[in-house]
């Protein structure tokens, strides 16, 4: 095994764009790691934290490009891998009949057709950089997160005036007139807005609005701590605003983890001015508060791409119900000693969704994103009892690919889990979509297999459950994921709350008939 690194000074490239390198690098032959960032102290910190940090790469500066691999035995030709790296830093031409204008400064891009910006850097420097485009009249999504809370009430505050969206920061899902931002499924064009304080909650909705015949008109995200105390709702509050006046939209949905209950007051009282019908889905929300307020109530994410549908289409089917005789037969399959649910998760809502599954039935429940203090589980923590893990949650990004995109981390933890004799059920999900890994199936079934091989030499039988979030037109499509989940013998769920309500009821508490 060698480590080698290459700094190369003022070379800037953006996080999205080092998220995918990374991923594409660490998949490369004969590499065992690769970190491809810029020169941060961030990301100096997590060279450190493995060992990689040498006396050259802790004097890189902020706009020096590292690069650091670390081959396998065996592996001699190093310089041939820092070439394939060096190719995918290469910006590609644009397509015969394709054109790409390219704007060195925000200022310059404001003067031309374009009317939003994308902003994805490093978390120092994306406030000021929002700033410059909402001051050059622009809307804004920023990607970028690390960003202090202070700064995003400033910009919000600061876009609200100006009439303005302002998307983020850690805003990672948008669809705008028809048009994927960052981490977007392909859906058909539609009537259902979407306003949403979650990445992967807001996909899930849109990805079933599209199974049921629906389609959305825009998908408007605020970033996760839009709903804090702090920052107090204020872009979807104007989320809200901007869909009631949209002529494509004819119903709003609201999606969020659980808000502050103080900011959820807020953003209800914006139900009756919307002038159109408007579904909550707050997870662990209060159904008579939204009635109250003249909105539709959403218990689960499938509910709420239901009623979104009912409310701007004809009826659609009735959602099928579990299959009883499955879970009597998984059940049966299983040791005494099998009690316990692990989930490990892309997305944050979707952990939610199934997490709140458990807990609604009286069962505890550990977890990074727990938000009772006594069940929180540091990320690093072994788990214990029902464990549900994000792992697009700050704690495992810090300086690493979303798992979305590199899910090596989430790999390690699906066959560790599997050696725990206490186990029932693994639960997985996987996105598909703009920005995401090209075939997150494919990638994790090696794991998935080791996972089985652990548990049946041990005589256990292993219930690993899957949830593939996509649509037929995504790419890789919904079906061909499908498919080979269940080959690999894993059973595949048809929404996020089916997840949820499957794992509970293999442990027995609820009723399945």
């Amino acid at each position: 095994m060698t480590v080698t690194a290459v700094i190369k000074k003022n070379t800037y490239f953006d996080s999205v764009s080092l998220m995918s390198i990374s991923t594409k690098a660490n998949q490369a032959d004969g590499v065992d790691q690769a970190f491809v960032a810029m020169g941060t102290e961030m990301n100096k910190g997590v060279l450190d934290n493995l060992g990689l940090l040498t006396p050259e790469l802790a004097d890189a500066a902020n706009g020096d490009l590292m690069i650091v691999v670390v081959t396998k035995e065996g592996t001699e030709d190093v310089e041939e891998i820092l070439a394939r790296i060096e190719e995918l830093l290469v910006r590609k031409p644009p397509a015969e009949g394709e054109t790409a204008v390219v704007y060195r400064t925000i200022e310059s891009a404001a003067q031309g057709n374009a009317n939003l910006a994308i902003i994805a850097v490093n978390g120092a420097y994306a406030a000021r950089e929002a700033r410059k485009a909402l001051e050059n009249d622009l809307h804004v999504l920023l990607f970028s997160d690390n960003v202090p809370v202070e700064d995003e009430i400033a910009l919000k505050n600061l876009a609200h005036d100006k009439g303005l969206l302002m998307m983020g920061p850690d805003c990672g899902t948008a669809i705008i007139n028809n048009t994927g931002l960052c981490f977007a499924n392909a859906v058909r064009p539609g009537s259902v807005g979407i306003v949403a304080a979650s990445g992967t909650g807001s996909q899930e909705v849109s990805v079933r609005v599209h199974a049921l015949g629906g389609g959305i008109s825009q998908l408007i995200g605020t970033g996760g701590r839009d709903l804090s105390a702090e920052v107090g709702g204020i872009m979807m509050i104007d989320g809200i605003r901007a869909l009631a006046a949209d002529d494509r939209t004819d119903a709003i949905v609201l999606v969020s983890k659980p808000p502050a209950p103080e900011v959820e007051k807020k953003v209800l009282a914006e139900i009756a001015g919307a002038g159109k019908p408007v579904v909550v889905y707050f997870i662990g929300g209060s159904e008579e508060a939204v009635a109250a307020a003249g909105g539709h109530f959403a218990a689960t994410s499938q509910d709420a791409a239901l009623q979104a549908v009912w409310l701007t289409t004809d009826p659609v089917a009735e959602v099928p119900a579990l299959d009883a005789a499955q879970v009597a037969a998984v059940r049966a399959k299983l040791k005494p000693e099998q009690q316990y649910v692990r989930g490990i998760f892309c997305g944050g809502t979707l952990c939610d969704e199934s997490m709140y599954a458990l807990l609604n039935a009286g069962e505890d429940v550990w977890s990074n994103i727990q938000k009772n203090p006594e069940f929180v589980l540091p990320a690093g923590s072994s788990s214990r009892g029902h464990t549900f893990l994000d792992f697009g949650d700050d704690e495992f990004t810090n300086g690493r690919p979303h798992p979305m995109i590199d899910p090596s981390l989430r790999l390690e933890r699906l066959v560790r889990e599997a050696a725990d004799p206490s186990v029932a059920v693994l639960v997985l999900d996987f996105v598909l979509g703009f920005g995401s890994h090209e075939d997150p199936v494919g990638v994790t079934l090696p794991a998935i297999a080791e996972a089985k091989r652990v548990a049946e030499k041990d005589g256990r039988h292993l219930e690993i459950v899957g949830y593939v979030l996509g649509t037929d037109l995504d790419t890789p499509a919904l079906a061909g994921q499908v498919a080979a989940l269940e080959a690999a013998g894993v059973t595949v769920a048809r929404s996020s709350t089916e997840t949820g309500q499957y794992v509970r009821a293999i442990i027995g508490k609820e009723a399945t008939a």
